[in-house]
């Protein structure tokens, strides 16, 4: 058997990955998969970037920074295959949930008044609030930062967000020393079930089909051992299918809940995979089936128009300067081309195209497949707004461009 190593992170989403090495796929591939655990991203950053592990579970937006240069340790970085759509949750103190819309259904389904609602809690609330993120480059802090910037909040001037790794979030919540984060499952259940926090909104709210996490690998090493990639992409591919199936969610989230991976209680990591959320200590379950997605729908397909939709977001913040190589950089990020290799012989279904226009879709769709018939759900963005990768300026100038825009 061929031994590979991945670093991950204690998070719901780790799930396809659990699942190769426990339920055997890997191993039907002639994979032995050992998975190292760490405890924040710049841990399995640097894994990766310094060859200790040969994969990793990484934050897509992550992947981008690394490969362009924003990150310590610059190298480049190739994402053959999303791990999950979706996953993530925004929670806050009940203290400063109190000048929201009461009815937290009612609040998590409408995203657009509860971000208006927001910006005048921010007014009201004791401090400036400090809102726990999992990285600077997640898809979390993204997904914020454009969510707040609706709103006309200013997440550079408004607010306070701090960087902590998403197992330390709860406590934090409890010593005061975060007033709310926004993280991965199952981290926000964990703190509504101790009730230290309400939801407020979940990722899927502000991005239907919003990118998650990759299954990211040094370029040179990806290039270097074709085989091993296309076996280990197999494996994940039939993992992700066994994590999307509702019959072994019980069984995944046993798995999950082991110390060698969460180290949490089943019945936290549950909600995700079935979602079924609660939003507040007591209340019953909010119905959110599009939580958190592996499979269904080509999850696992890496779309470049995804990635530059990241790019978009890092000129947005002025963290990089526009340009065609810059571009084009982060769009190789992501790579499709592997991922069709990977599964050209298995009649999985994979889109024909390469990017898309990103919230174009408000319905179910059946689209152009290269294998089989394949139908993408919706990837509305809250705000109605569309990302069309061939115009990244005019979509930049449409939703405000950059912080002395809001």
């Amino acid at each position: 058997m061929t031994p590979l190593s991945i670093a991950f992170l204690p998070l719901t989403d780790s799930a396809v990955l659990v699942a190769a090495r426990e339920k055997g796929f890997a191993a039907d591939h002639d994979i032995a998969l050992a998975l190292v655990r760490a405890e924040s991203w710049a841990t399995v950053r640097d894994r990766l970037v310094f060859g200790q592990v040969q994969a990793a579970h990484m934050l897509a937006p992550l992947a981008l920074a690394v490969t362009l240069g924003l990150s310590q340790h610059p190298a480049a970085i190739a994402a053959p295959f999303k791990l999950n759509v979706n996953g993530n949750a925004l929670v806050m103190s009940p203290t400063f949930a109190a000048a929201l819309d009461p009815d937290v259904m009612a609040r998590a389904g409408d995203p657009v008044a509860t971000a208006h609602d927001f910006a005048t809690a921010i007014g009201l609330y004791r401090r400036k609030p400090v809102i726990g993120v999992v990285h600077r480059f997640s898809s979390h802090a993204l997904m914020l930062r454009y969510w707040l910037g609706f709103a006309g909040v200013d997440p550079d001037r408004d607010v306070t967000l701090r960087v902590l790794s998403p197992s330390l979030m709860v406590e934090a919540m409890r010593s005061g020393e975060i007033d709310g984060f926004i993280a991965g499952e199952p981290w926000g259940s964990a703190a509504i079930a101790a009730g230290l926090a309400e939801l407020v909104t979940l990722g899927s709210r502000i991005w239907q089909r919003g990118v998650e996490k990759v299954l990211a690998f040094r370029e040179d090493w990806l290039a270097a051992n074709p085989d091993t990639v296309d076996r280990l992409i197999l494996a994940l591919s039939r993992a992700a299918a066994w994590c999307d199936d509702p019959a072994h969610h019980a069984e995944l989230a046993e798995l999950l809940a082991r110390d060698t991976y969460l180290g949490q209680p089943a019945e936290l990591i549950l909600p995700a995979l079935t979602g079924q959320l609660v939003p507040r200590q007591g209340d019953p379950s909010l119905h959110a089936p599009d939580a958190m997605i592996f499979h269904r729908e080509a999850a696992g397909f890496p779309w470049r128009s995804q990635a530059l939709w990241i790019y978009s977001q890092f000129v947005r913040w002025g963290w990089i300067e526009a340009g065609a190589d810059i571009e084009r950089r982060a769009a190789d990020v992501f790579r499709s081309d592997v991922y069709r290799r990977a599964l050209a012989g298995t009649g999985e279904p994979m889109p024909g195209a390469s990017m898309k226009v990103e919230g174009s879709i408000g319905v179910s769709l059946p689209v152009g497949s290269s294998k089989g018939s394949l139908t993408l759900g919706p990837d509305r963005f809250f705000d109605g707004a569309v990302f069309d990768p061939s115009d990244i300026a005019g979509y930049l100038a449409a939703i405000g461009g950059n912080p002395s825009g809001l």
